[in-house]
């Protein structure tokens, strides 16, 4: 089981959903390279609404504009792993933004495996 406590490093990932790698969304494929590479863990979040680097809003109350909503890949972990990972990132990640800030994790627990 991986243990996280105290000082730590957050990568958050802003992309578009519909982003593809290699016939993939590309958010997939940093949650599953993240799993591969041993990090703490990571997490997707869809948008509602929001505009990057082309200045398009894109938003989900207009069906016609309801595709490409904005995702938020989130990941926390020692620093040391985390820009290990971060050359993977540029690799995946070819327009959209990436941030890294420091944190504190105060709890981090997972499930009991069943016996």
């Amino acid at each position: 089981m991986t243990r996280l406590t105290g000082r730590a490093l957050r990568v958050t990932i802003l992309i578009g959903e519909s982003d593809l790698w290699h016939h993939r969304p590309v958010y997939t494929e940093i949650v599953h390279r993240a799993h591969a590479a041993g990090l703490a863990g990571a997490s997707v979040f869809r948008g509602i609404e929001g505009f990057g680097a082309s200045s398009l809003i894109h938003t989900q109350r207009l069906l016609s504009l309801s595709e490409d909503l904005p995702v938020a890949i989130v990941i926390v972990d020692d620093e040391d792993r985390v820009r290990a990972f971060l050359p993977q990132l540029d690799e995946l990640v070819t327009e959209g933004l990436v941030m890294l800030d420091d944190c504190e994790v105060i709890r981090y627990v997972g499930r009991e495996r069943a016996k």
